[in-house]
């Protein structure tokens, strides 16, 4: 999937009990957005547009996973975002869009750049098998490794549909990949071929993009919050 498209992939669903990774993960499959328990957390990237003031007319959007950086680059709306989103009472996360190279410098770039405070989500976006244009599994598991031992924590990895297969179908249970949490994104109104063996469950489900939901037919989306363009949306937080 092309770099372009994966930044677009900004609607997501998640079932998490609080934004500071103490997650209570679900194995509900079948349009858990619809539930008025679950708020929404969007996840923009700088080519996004963000109307501050109407996307706070949804009371359910509670949180932002910002993407920080791209390979050795910074994402110019990052910094500037972080700090409108915190002034507005938004939890806040950041992810890393893994490409090949360096994986420790990725690391450290990354959080030199996130600076994350003890509330603040982490996450590495894998987004595709093809080591060329991809961060390598084995590289993501040197990135993750090292992002433990900096911060004392695991970042959540983001994977589509293919990506979590191939991991459970590569690694099974591995020690390090087991111990994150998964931000799964498939583009569809349920799921019945989840690919357990790594990870049970999702604790994030990116649920829509611009794959099944476009400007021309915004009905066929599954959520949209207001002040985002179609292919923004959320996660979710269970209130249990």
């Amino acid at each position: 999937m092309s770099d372009v498209i994966t930044r677009l992939m900004l609607v997501g669903l998640a079932v998490i009990c609080c934004f500071s990774l103490t997650f209570a993960q679900s194995p509900e499959f079948n349009e858990p957005w619809k539930s008025p328990s679950i708020a929404i957390v969007i996840d923009p990237f700088e080519g996004n547009a963000i109307d501050w003031d109407q996307l706070a007319t949804d009371k359910r959007v509670v949180a932002i996973i910002h993407r920080a950086t791209i390979g050795d680059r910074i994402d110019k709306k990052y910094a500037e975002r972080k700090i409108e989103a915190k002034k507005r009472g938004y939890k806040w996360g950041a992810y890393h869009f893994g490409k090949p190279g360096d994986p420790i410098k990725q690391a450290d770039f990354f959080l030199e750049t996130v600076k994350p405070e003890a509330d603040d989500l982490i996450a590495l976006d894998l987004d595709g098998i093809d080591p060329a244009q991809h961060m390598s599994f084995e590289d993501a598991l040197a990135f993750i490794q090292h992002i433990k031992t900096r911060t004392g924590r695991y970042p959540l990895v983001y994977g589509n549909n293919l990506v979590t297969k191939a991991i459970a179908e590569q690694f099974g249970n591995h020690e390090l990949f087991a111990k994150t949490h998964l931000w799964y994104a498939r583009f569809k109104k349920s799921v019945t071929d989840f690919p357990a063996g790594t990870w049970k469950t999702y604790t994030l489900w990116q649920f829509s993009s611009e794959v099944n939901c476009t400007t021309a037919d915004r009905s066929a989306c599954l959520y949209t919050v207001p002040g985002t363009e179609y292919d923004m949306g959320g996660r979710l937080q269970r209130h249990d």
